[in-house]
């Protein structure tokens, strides 16, 4: 079902991301079933309250893309059966060999696996399409797993060469146990082992992912001599910051249990608002794993002001991850934003190589970017620590209103240092869990890096950073009455002869002209 070119109303809302994905109306939360197919077309799921502005109602909507920015919204792809039921968070594959036995003349035949929520219990139930994805046929000998639990959610299967198997991992969520089937058909699944009781335990564990992630040394390249996988779990409510986040355990499977590679904990964001993130299927082998989180969290986004335009939830940033390891921190998932090429404008607002030492400010007006959205890099070299503090700091800004939102790190004397967020000098949103500040302890480069580095997007009601490569990420929401149109940078305490480069670029609407849809947001069989 080729997207059609019809378009709806611009979006002019104040708060409305212009390249990251929101719903077109109503509440979305957790992505689900998220694939590429043959034809490089980009499948994204999601957790979707059509009716109201509110959790509840729970279907799985559906968009499209051929570069992970511009998505054709398509029709609600999965419906609960009843009034009393609702359609929770899964995955999706393509079951090239058929073992499923539902497409016999076709090699791209795509399965749903989901958890269907009903009054008495939380089930696994799966469904099929045989036109790429876009619409489905509950399969009828559902449920394929019946876990005899009212907390027993959240699917996602992936294929494993090895074994010729599928895989399953699971959550039973206040029993904090992943559960891991498997399954030669999609349709019979039988329970392997468990992995319970890991990492931070929160009230409940939610949305598990596996995926196989490559290793790349401390410059990048590529050790391809092995992979390795990565099971990440979030946990709501319950985080050390409070409500939701996702925590990530790098680790071998075999086919039937997943080991880490030792007890530590790690998070995958250390601001509050990236949750329940899901790996795309699909994505040819060697490459980096993708993913969209969901930037939002439970603790107070039912009560988010975007609700006054209409809509709330918005996805992360298509991100790019694999395996690295310092001597430090040991092993690190890096996340990285994909290629911004598709929303970048035409050259940069302003690019800066020059001596930010000692107490400089750089500066640049961001006015003319129709968008409201901006991307910004940073890079500083290593330098010998001689104050007793040293800093370097951006601001962006709204000289209307007085508002701002900033960050920056914060050098410590001993090589390491601090990097912050800070959200709490803006006035569109009230809420006492809506938490102003954020930080994390930055390890210095070394390992054949020499610079600290900083990438960051805003986007209206948004900001991600990507620290030292992407070492260290966070994703924080944000809404200002005005529109932040001033990036500052500014340093302190830095000696003199350091050079400090800075690049600003503007970043194209992907709804200019309004937004694309493929046909109509109604029920495809409604007569």
């Amino acid at each position: 079902m080729p997207p059609v070119g019809s378009l709806s109303e611009p979006h002019e809302d104040s708060w409305r991301p212009q390249v990251h994905f929101s719903p077109p109306e109503g509440f979305m939360n957790d992505p689900n079933g998220l694939f590429v197919d043959a034809q490089g077309t980009y499948h994204l799921y999601y957790q979707y309250n059509p009716t109201g502005i509110l959790a509840g109602n729970q279907h799985w909507g559906h968009a499209t893309s051929k570069d992970l920015f511009h998505w054709f919204d398509q029709p609600i792809a999965i419906y609960p059966p009843d009034a009393e039921s609702q359609v929770f968070s899964g995955s999706v594959v393509i079951d090239v060999k058929n073992t499923s036995s539902f497409f016999p003349d076709q090699s791209d035949g795509v399965v749903a696996i989901y958890t269907l929520n009903t009054p008495g219990a939380q089930v696994q139930e799966i469904a099929y399409s045989r036109d790429g994805g876009y619409t489905f046929t509950p399969f009828e000998g559902n449920p394929v797993i019946d876990g005899q639990s009212t907390q027993f959610r959240d699917p996602k299967v992936v294929w494993h060469a090895e074994t010729q198997r599928w895989i399953m991992v699971v959550a039973y969520a206040q029993e904090f146990i992943v559960a891991i089937y498997t399954s030669p058909d999609l349709k019979t699944w039988t329970h392997a082992s468990d992995y319970s009781h890991h990492g931070l335990l929160g009230l409940q564990y939610e949305c598990p992912n596996l995926v196989r992630v490559p290793v790349r040394d401390a410059v990048g390249a590529p050790q391809t001599e092995y992979d390795m996988y990565v099971l990440t779990l979030s946990i709501n409510p319950g985080a050390p910051l409070g409500g939701s986040t996702t925590q990530y355990f790098p680790g071998n499977f075999d086919g039937t249990q997943f080991t880490p590679v030792d007890g530590a904990t790690r998070l995958a964001d250390f601001a509050k608002d990236n949750y329940a993130a899901q790996f795309f299927y699909g994505t040819p082998e060697g490459e980096d794993a993708l993913s969209l989180g969901w930037a939002s969290n439970w603790q107070y986004t039912e009560a988010t002001p975007t609700a006054r335009e209409g809509w709330r939830g918005v996805m992360t940033l298509p991100r790019r991850s694999f395996l690295t390891r310092n001597s430090r921190e040991g092993w690190v998932l890096v996340s990285l934003p994909v290629e911004l090429s598709p929303v970048l404008c035409p050259g940069p607002i302003r690019v800066t190589r020059e001596h930010l030492g000692g107490d400089m400010r750089f500066e640049a007006d961001l006015r003319a970017v129709k968008s409201g959205a901006y991307h910004f890099e940073i890079v500083l070299p290593t330098f010998s620590r001689t104050a007793t503090e040293a800093r370097l700091t951006f601001e962006l800004s709204s000289s209307a209103s007085g508002e701002s939102v900033s960050g920056g790190w914060l050098f410590a004397l001993g090589g390491d240092c601090h990097f912050y967020l800070d959200r709490g000098r803006t006035h569109g949103f009230d809420h006492p869990l809506f938490t102003d500040g954020f930080s994390t302890s930055v390890v210095a480069p070394g390992e054949g890096d020499c610079t600290w580095t900083l990438s960051a997007v805003f986007d209206r009601s948004i900001l991600e950073v990507f620290v030292n490569g992407g070492a260290a990420s966070a994703t924080m929401t944000v809404f200002p009455e005005g529109r932040l149109t001033m990036l500052a940078v500014r340093t302190a305490g830095i000696p003199e002869d350091v050079l400090v480069n800075v690049v600003v670029h503007g970043l194209k609407s992907v709804w200019e002209g309004g937004r694309p849809r493929s046909i109509p947001r109604s029920r495809v069989d409604a007569t």
